[in-house]
């Protein structure tokens, strides 16, 4: 799972060679916008064939959490 979130994120970050570990941020690390992780969420429900919540969309931190509920939820 972590392969695939980090593919999806690498799609939106501005450098390909950003090192990226399940506690790297995703704005202060990744440099994501808030309209940046908007974006990858949808790309997630897209990607997985899912709906997350509006509700969890601000507990995604890190990389990391996104890989935690992709893992509980798909």
């Amino acid at each position: 799972m972590f392969e695939k979130v980090t593919a999806i994120l690498r799609e939106y970050t501005n450098n390909e060679n950003t090192p990226m570990s399940m506690e790297s941020t995703l704005v202060d690390d990744l440099g994501l916008s808030s309209l940046e992780v908007i974006n990858i969420v949808l790309a997630f429900e897209d990607e997985f064939g899912i709906e997350i919540p509006e509700r969890i969309i601000p507990t995604m931190h890190t990389v990391g959490d996104i890989v935690s509920y992709l893992e509980k939820t798909v």
